[in-house]
């Protein structure tokens, strides 16, 4: 029987806590709204899935967002939302009915009259196009907040921990003439360990971890005393501009390396916990032989449903994007064209909607799954994190050397060479199928967010590997000549969801009359259900 670490007998503690408060605790007043209208609501949602697609794990936090902007947009000063707001999120399927208790709605407009107070009496933006940005940052804080009070993430967040603790002596930082006079502090160094281990472990995006450094930062976040709501709130563009940089760091994507390189062990400890959520599981995990034949079997649960996540993703994404060509088809790039050379051609129509749906069938068909002997290499390093050990592992984090002005020319010439080449394929493919100059452009967008999108869901493919990749010449072609195109798909990716037309259309002419008339129908659904009742 092997000994088990400090830090994993707390994690097994900390997991049994959370599924205690799992159970009933006797009789206690839930939310409940209408079956029927939540039918009705929750089919609209599936819709807006598809339109502003995200992440599955993402997509309630969003939804949350969106519902909180709109109603805080239409509320008269002072007035309470966080029932119908509730209520919405709930008809929408985004937390379950009969489940939540009634005194949340109160905690959830704690919270809202927290970030309205911030917002009204926040000074002046240094800049007047800062404010828009600056709503939005707030509230989709706000989203964070409310989501974790209505459904709270404790084992998430004992995991992360766990992971970040581990994780804490094995890092090591190598220092540099690049980096900065003085070198890493241990507290900028932990900084961007819990930062890079929340995206490594959940794929948590920059609103969640901002939430996160916030609780992080404040330890009184959630119940914050008056006066120190009033000085965090004079001081809001500041703390905002910090915030920003420590998830911009310039060390932060080699942190995520190397959290994205060794989460699986962690993960698949969670899945083990949770399934097992006894008094006797440290006594098992105790034994190596029990606890390898536990991680073979939370491995293979989690790879199957990793391969079911993926084509989700793969058709979701694609639905998205191919919608939005579709329209732009018939909005934009026919009546342009019909302008401009006066035809169209029947197989430009073809091959504008369906080239790239075959990009992403090929990006995402194309996807291996992890090699057998990546299961032993899982099994060693879970073995790892879980038994006490005199020797740590160091995982060196080095700092890319200043390259000369020669090395960055021929770097940045050779990446453009790659991108002409890719790109000039693509216009060529266009230019057989009649393109006229204005849908080339606009095809080409939608070719490099496709590859983006396609690219994403690779990597993602990636999530239980713990083995070192090798990249084969083939590869290393593939990188020249793909890489640019990703790179544009990744920075028109960030403007569409900022400018997503579709969503925004949804949002403005069809979210609050489709919102009017659920709340409607269900208040129909109660007076019909009372005048029953009063039949005898």
């Amino acid at each position: 029987m092997a000994e088990l670490s400090y830090l994993t007998q707390k994690l097994i503690s900390q997991y049994q806590y959370w599924y205690q408060s799992l159970q009933p605790k006797g009789r206690v007043s839930t939310i409940h709204v209408d079956e029927v209208a939540s039918k009705v609501a929750a089919f609209y949602e599936k819709i807006r899935g598809i339109v502003d697609w995200r992440e599955e794990h993402l997509m309630r936090r969003a939804a949350i967002s969106r519902m909180l902007k709109r109603r805080l947009l239409l509320a008269k000063v002072g007035g309470t939302i966080a029932e119908s707001l509730v209520l919405e999120l709930i008809r929408g399927g985004h937390f379950p009915n009969d489940k939540i208790p009634e005194s949340k709605i109160e905690e959830t407009q704690k919270i809202i009259d927290k970030y309205v107070f911030i917002l009204q009496n926040s000074p002046a933006p240094p800049k007047e196009k800062l404010k828009t940005q600056f709503i939005n940052w707030l509230l989709d804080i706000a989203a964070c907040e409310i989501e974790e009070v209505l459904s709270p993430s404790k084992r998430e967040r004992a995991l992360i921990e766990y992971m970040m603790e581990s994780l804490k002596e094995s890092v090591r930082v190598k220092e540099t003439k690049v980096l900065v006079f003085g070198g890493m502090s241990e507290e900028e160094k932990n900084t961007q360990l819990y930062v890079a281990v929340q995206r490594a472990l959940f794929k948590l995006d920059s609103p969640i971890i901002t939430y996160h450094l916030l609780k992080r930062r404040y330890s009184q976040w959630a119940d914050l005393p008056l006066l120190q709501l009033q000085e965090i709130t004079q001081n809001i563009y500041s703390i905002w501009d910090n915030l920003e940089k420590e998830l911009n760091h310039p060390l932060a994507e080699k942190f995520y390396k190397v959290c994205e390189k060794y989460d699986t062990p962690y993960l698949l400890l969670g899945d083990i916990l949770t399934e097992e959520s006894t008094a006797e599981i440290a006594e098992k995990i105790s034994k190596p032989e029990i606890l390898e034949e536990l991680i073979k079997k939370v491995y293979n649960k989690r790879l199957s449903t990793l391969k079911k996540r993926l084509s989700r993703a793969a058709i979701y994404s694609t639905l998205s994007i191919l919608l939005t060509n579709a329209l732009s088809l018939y909005i934009l790039e026919i009546p342009l064209a019909k302008l401009i050379t006066g035809t169209f051609r029947p197989i430009t129509i073809v091959v504008d909607i369906l080239g790239p749906t075959f990009l992403m069938f090929l990006l995402t068909v194309t996807i291996k799954p992890p090699s057998k002997s990546n299961l032993q290499a899982v099994i060693m390093e879970t073995m790892k994190i879980v038994y006490q050990r005199e020797k740590v592992d160091i995982y060196e984090i080095k700092v890319s050397k200043k390259k000369g002005v020669i090395v960055k020319f021929l770097i940045v010439l050779l990446y453009l060479i790659g991108a002409l080449i890719s790109l000039g394929v693509i216009v060529a493919i266009f230019q057989w199928a009649g393109f006229p100059p204005t849908s080339v452009v606009i095809n080409i967008i939608f070719v490099a967010l496709i590859a983006f999108a396609g690219l994403a869901i690779r990597n993602r493919a990636e999530e239980l590997t713990v083995e070192e990749k090798r990249v084969s010449f083939v590869g290393f072609l593939f990188d020249i000549l793909f890489l640019p195109v990703v790179g544009l798909g990744r920075w028109m990716s960030n403007k569409w969801k900022k400018y997503n037309a579709i969503a925004a259309f949804f949002t403005a002419l069809i979210d609050m009359p489709f919102q009017l008339f659920v709340e409607f129908f269900e208040q129909w659904r109660f007076f019909l259900k009372e005048k029953k009742e009063e039949i005898h």
